[in-house]
């Protein structure tokens, strides 16, 4: 297949040096406020890449729950492929596509999981089905068919039918503690505009990099 000839020129914003705030935190909240107004499906949707301990890199969509100055927070089962890699290497790189706006933001950054208390805090705050399924999904291992997944559910719903369904040992979030942002804005005749914030000595260097 020859999708040589696919092509969109990208017009509608650029992004200069003295707009843009130095705090990347701040700048990413604008630029994600920005991408909610512009009704950007699953706004919150990152792609997070992990490697494996054989040196493979490894890439999937996870959704942000929570950003602050300490970093991004996504939650997962720790016993998940990308949980174990995370465990051996705790580094990883963020992407947020948001291409209706000719907009990437990319992150890089120390992983670590967050404490008990704030994984309980959000687990209480997702509907009792996605609560209950943390329960039963033995996340990347391999299973023979679908009907396992709802005889797990239909015996998970029966244990926990009265009562708060308690924070699974197994699942709880990860927050990235971010070493590099990236602002990518896309420009006619590919001259985007891109600009690098890195954490040196504490302080936040910007500088544009070459498109």
């Amino acid at each position: 297949m020859d999708i040589g000839e696919i092509r969109k020129e990208y017009t509608q914003f650029g992004l200069n040096r003295k707009d843009l705030n130095g705090d990347p935190f701040k700048q990413f909240e604008l630029w994600f406020q920005q991408a909610q107004e512009a009704k950007i499906k699953e706004v919150n949707a990152m792609s997070i890449a992990t490697v494996r301990p054989d040196g493979m890199p490894q890439v999937r969509t996870v959704l942000l729950k929570l950003f602050d100055e300490r970093g991004f927070v996504f939650f997962t089962n720790y016993n998940s492929a990308k949980a174990k890699e995370i465990d051996a290497n705790p580094q990883a790189s963020l992407l947020f596509p948001w291409l209706d706006l000719e907009r990437q933001v990319r992150i890089s950054g120390q992983v670590e999981k967050i404490s008990k208390a704030e994984s309980f805090k959000y687990f209480t705050s997702r509907p009792k089905g996605s609560q209950l399924g943390a329960w039963i999904s033995e996340q990347s291992q391999v299973i023979s068919n679908r009907t396992v997944l709802k005889t797990l559910m239909n015996q998970i719903k029966e244990k926990f039918k009265e009562g708060q369904i308690p924070l699974p040992d197994s699942w709880g979030g990860f927050r990235i503690a971010p070493e590099s942002f990236e602002f990518w804005q896309g420009r006619a005749n590919r001259l985007h505009d891109r600009f690098k914030y890195e954490l040196i000595n504490s302080q936040w260097e910007i500088n544009r990099l070459a498109p």
